[in-house]
């Protein structure tokens, strides 16, 4: 009577305490040509018919068994040599700096746009965002500017595809998107960043950012919008700020305003940076023009609201006491580590 049991455990018990080495001595032993398991697979010839399927179907379990309990060992044994070796070839990493390191900060634009829009959403407006690349559709017509006005000459506009696309002027097309999209009322701001074919110098970039702000609903008033503006303005500079508003004149609103303060650089006393004016132009404003309501489908009889743009390096200049806008953008550390 062939007997693989004993077999499989005296196997197994010298498993436990095998290395590496030893298990493929093991291996041989009782899974090798001649090994002792193997060899009792020879011993079947001499069985019945009944017996070869009893026992044949055992041996074969045991060397299933031995074989997976071969190959867990060497896992294990594996695992304890790596685990050994990783502690005691332990690296520090940790990193060692031979000068002061300080991190890194957001760039004084995106601080101040975030602080001014964090003003507006305190007022109750969403922040929303506006493409760069822009239809003369959406950048001009819908903001009633006719074709003949100078803004769409090619010296002052980026055109893209033969004329048909553009990079955006200002941020106001996000106005005409955002009615197309929504019904009244609307609060909101959209800031981003802006092109224009012009010379940099100290107060003017090619590429620069704005705010958007519009709002539309029922009896929307222009004294609504001058409430707004003045506590805005004087949330960001100080209820001491001096600040006026002008009439002036935009395609995309009427009555049109801008809104000048008290220069924060020489205290209204005329610098280089306000034209020796003592007054610093932050802003336009305006209410909504009919024709803009009437591209995007609004009733004008029903609905009123206003609108204003806001220069963002303007006011990054004016909180923060720089007197160049070209100071923003060369990145120098040692400027903007001040800030």
């Amino acid at each position: 009577m062939i007997k693989i049991e004993p077999v499989l455990q005296e196997a197994l018990a010298k498993l436990k305490t095998a290395d590496l080495g030893s298990i493929e001595t093991i291996r041989i032993e009782y899974l090798g040509k001649k090994g002792k398991i193997t060899e009792m697979l020879k011993s079947l010839a001499d069985l019945s018919i009944e017996e070869k399927k009893q026992f044949g179907a055992e041996i074969n379990t045991a060397k299933t068994n031995l074989n997976d309990a071969i190959e867990n060992k060497k896992k294990e044994i594996t695992s304890k040599l790596l685990e050994e070796k990783m502690k005691n070839e332990k690296i520090d990493i940790s990193p060692v700096f031979a000068f002061p390191f300080s991190k890194g900060h957001s760039h004084i634009i995106t601080k101040t746009i975030k602080e001014m829009t964090d003003i507006f959403v305190s007022l109750g407006f969403d922040i929303a965002e506006g493409s760069e690349i822009e239809t003369d559709w959406y950048n001009f017509e819908a903001l009633n500017i006719p074709k003949d006005h100078p803004a769409r000459d090619t010296q002052d506009t980026f055109y893209l595809d033969n004329c048909q696309n553009l990079l955006r002027t200002h941020t106001s097309p996000a106005q005409i998107h955002i009615m197309e999209q929504t019904q009244p009322p609307i609060r909101v701001v959209v800031p981003g960043r802006v092109y224009r074919n012009e010379a940099t110098d100290a107060t003017h970039s090619a590429i620069f950012h704005q705010i958007e702000g519009l709002v539309v609903g029922e009896n929307i008033t222009f004294a609504e919008l001058k409430g707004t503006l003045t506590l805005f303005i004087h949330r960001l500079f100080g209820q001491e700020v001096d600040l006026r508003f002008r009439p002036s004149h935009f395609q995309f609103t009427e009555p049109s305003a801008e809104v000048d303060i008290k220069c924060v650089l020489c205290g209204g006393k005329g610098c280089r940076v306000c034209k020796q004016t003592g007054w610093l132009e932050v802003l336009g404003c305006g209410m909504v023009h009919p024709n803009v309501f009437k591209a995007v489908k609004y009733d004008s009889e029903k609905y009123t609201g206003y609108a204003f743009g806001l220069g963002v390096e303007r006011f990054a200049m004016f909180k923060n006491g720089i007197d160049d806008m070209r100071v923003l953008y060369e990145n120098d550390i040692r400027v903007l580590k001040q800030f």
